[in-house]
């Protein structure tokens, strides 16, 4: 597990649905409670899906951005 307060960075670049929302996934599990991960992406349908995702699992998406084709989420880790 990542230690507590941490920021972690997760590039998925390139990859397709539904790769960037199940790595989104993965790596949220090992985050701590607190945690922020940063997502960056370039595939249109993870507007859809990573915050579909966060609100099964219970995290938070505190920023959502659109810059040049590429999608970036702010992502605070809940008690999941």
């Amino acid at each position: 597990m990542i230690s507590e307060n941490s920021s972690v960075s997760l590039d998925l670049r390139g990859l397709n649905c539904p790769l960037p929302v199940l790595r989104t996934r993965k790596m949220l599990r090992r985050l701590a409670q607190g945690n922020r991960l940063i997502v960056e992406c370039t595939d249109p349908l993870a507007v859809i899906d990573i915050p579909h995702l966060l609100r099964e699992t219970g995290d938070t998406l505190e920023r959502q951005e659109a810059v040049n084709g590429r999608f970036i989420f702010y992502i605070r880790r809940g008690k999941g």
